[in-house]
């Protein structure tokens, strides 16, 4: 096929032109200032069943160190099209023109991410970043002058007060009257430095390799919203091809001033999340949706038929889906004690606990006391370790029928369905500490429920799950630091620390042995254990913590009729989603 010269001099291959209704393919190579000036200039704008700006600090940092490196940043995948679709007005907080009525307009449908991170970045007014303190997202920079190459130069600047003078706004490097501004201010904070000019020319080079950096741009031509999310579907952004949420979302959104489905679920867990139970996964939500609208099949559907089947329930199932799943966080959290999403081991318990509420709003005692152990038996026993679509039907099935009335505890005697509770053996106290594992977060659930007071190296009570909220993983802090311990991966060498302790885990546990006068501090550590940790022996400290921790685990496992594991300790399978 010929290749074609476009009106910016950079070459590509003729378009595949649509023919008969389907949709039409054209590969371009723009440069990344060119494709930017498009969404300033309203052509290019992001449809509103997109999902909201969620890139982390530091995905926005490696972009712009990719860019500089030459390295590609992966197809934009953009669809031209007749179709009004409902956009939105402000890319990354800046207000960008109306589209131009009864003209073609282009979406993005792959890459709203990297654009939003660019097109804000790159373009925002310094006035901007001055007057919004929430705007620091916005406020990267290059640092000049720094030796390792290596390494990513570019950061955010959260403080206040003007940044380092070799630190280059991102922002100045596109417009060469902002560049300039940038070098009188350096030249002005670098006066008879010998090093000015050194930075000026790295400046430069930065702001060349930035502006002269092309994009690859594959453009959808006509065709309808389905045919153009079919090609989004099998489209790979960086090894992650389009989310079934984003699909599904994309297929039902009608617009006319209605949220798709996609930011619907997100404001829900936005709430959730500001109400202290922290972030949940949006394809549980997503799922949670789907389960609630009626459908069984919710982990590998055709989503373009399953969106057809919920076209018309979505709004509906969204609202009923908020009320379920505010009742099932508070039943993990004030019955089960589950304090932080964080800490559920599956997401696919959230889900069918969202669809339980749903069904049963006003559960019994008994049903309840059936959820309590069901939790902690299937958390403990790996029971959605491999969910596929049958075992995911099945256990929507089980969850209904339970819910409804349809079946009772002794109706799943011996089915071997989730409700088999004789079906499933509890695994043993885990031999290493990963998150990943839910067995790991299982057991976690039961030391924050097993020692629910904790002090302080100086007496003073304080909240555990505070320190998981503002630290996560790093607030397991680990007792022995030695390396080449046999069992140093062990939980039993973690202990979560004060927030703002500013000691080491060794020191707090000698320190506050004797804090508590009812042993509710203890943390399963015996006499024995402690004076092991007081002579500098490390790997019996932990040897005879985790035999302890496991020994009173054991004991509550076989409190709610779970069959016991033949072993006390085992390995801790990374199995979670």
């Amino acid at each position: 096929m010929p290749d074609r010269q476009d009106e910016r001099g950079l070459d590509g291959p003729e378009e595949y032109a649509a023919t008969g209704g389907e949709i039409g393919v054209r590969p371009d190579v723009n440069l990344l200032e060119t494709f930017l000036d498009d969404v300033q200039k309203g052509h290019l704008r992001v449809p509103k069943f997109q999902r909201p700006f969620v890139w982390r600090p530091d995905q926005m940092l490696d972009l712009f160190d990719s860019i500089e490196r030459g390295y590609p940043i992966g197809s934009m995948l953009l669809w031209d099209t007749p179709a009004g679709l409902e956009s939105l007005g402000h890319v990354g907080g800046l207000r960008i023109p109306d589209a131009t009525p009864g003209k073609s307009i282009t979406y993005i449908l792959d890459g709203h991410q990297r654009l939003s991170t660019l097109y804000a970045c790159l373009y925002r007014p310094d006035a901007d970043l001055m007057d919004d303190p929430a705007a620091w997202i916005w406020r990267v920079y290059r640092v000049l002058g720094e030796g390792d190459s290596r390494a990513n130069r570019y950061v955010h600047w959260r403080k206040p007060g003007p940044p380092p003078a070799n630190y280059l706004p991102v922002r100045s490097v596109l417009r060469t009257l902002d560049f300039l501004a940038y070098a009188r201010s350096l030249a002005k904070n670098m006066a008879n430095s010998p090093h000015y000019d050194e930075l000026i020319e790295e400046g430069e080079q930065v702001a060349q390799r930035i502006k002269s950096y092309k994009v690859s741009v594959v453009t959808l031509l006509g065709g309808s919203l389905k045919q153009a999310v079919e090609v989004f579907s099998r489209v790979n952004s960086k090894g992650q091809s389009m989310s079934p949420d984003q699909m599904v979302s994309a297929l039902t959104y009608k617009g006319q001033g209605e949220e798709s489905l996609a930011n619907s679920i997100a404001a829900i867990l936005e709430r959730i999340a500001g109400e202290g139970f922290g972030e949940i996964n949006s394809t549980t939500g997503f799922r949670a949706v789907l389960a609630v609208a009626g459908e069984e099949e919710v982990t590998g559907a055709h989503w373009d038929v399953l969106a057809r089947r919920v076209e018309g329930k979505v709004s509906q199932a969204v609202q009923d889906m908020d009320v379920a799943l505010s009742s099932a966080v508070g039943f993990l959290r004030h019955r089960v004690g589950v304090p932080l999403a964080r800490l559920i081991p599956y997401n696919n318990q959230l889900m069918l606990l969202t669809l339980f509420f749903h069904l049963c709003p006003h559960p019994s005692n008994e049903q309840i006391d059936v959820l309590i152990r069901w939790f902690w038996i299937t958390s403990w026993a790996g029971q959605f370790a491999s969910v596929n679509s049958t075992t995911s039907r099945q256990s929507i099935q089980d969850m209904r029928a339970f819910a409804t009335g349809e079946k009772n505890l002794s109706h799943f005697e011996g089915g071997q369905g989730m409700f088999d509770f004789s079906d499933q053996r509890a695994r043993p106290y885990p031999d290493r500490f990963d998150l990943r594992s839910a067995r790991v977060r299982a057991y976690l659930l039961w030391e924050l429920r097993e020692f629910p007071v904790r002090y302080t190296s100086k007496g003073r009570p304080y909240e555990a799950i505070d320190a998981i909220r503002n630290l996560d993983t790093a607030a397991f802090r680990r007792v022995s630091n030695k390396v080449g311990l046999v069992n140093g991966s062990n939980p039993a060498n973690r202990v979560i620390l004060e927030t703002s302790s500013g000691v080491t885990a060794r020191s707090y546990l000698l320190d506050a042995r004797t804090s508590s006068s009812d042993g509710g501090s203890d943390l399963g550590i015996s006499d024995e254990a402690f004076a092991r940790l007081a002579d500098g022996d490390d790997e019996a400290f932990i040897g005879l913590r985790a035999a302890e921790l496991a020994r009173r685990e054991r004991i509550f496992i076989e409190s709610m009729g779970a069959v016991v594991p033949p072993v006390s300790m085992g390995n801790a399978e990374i199995d979670t989603e």
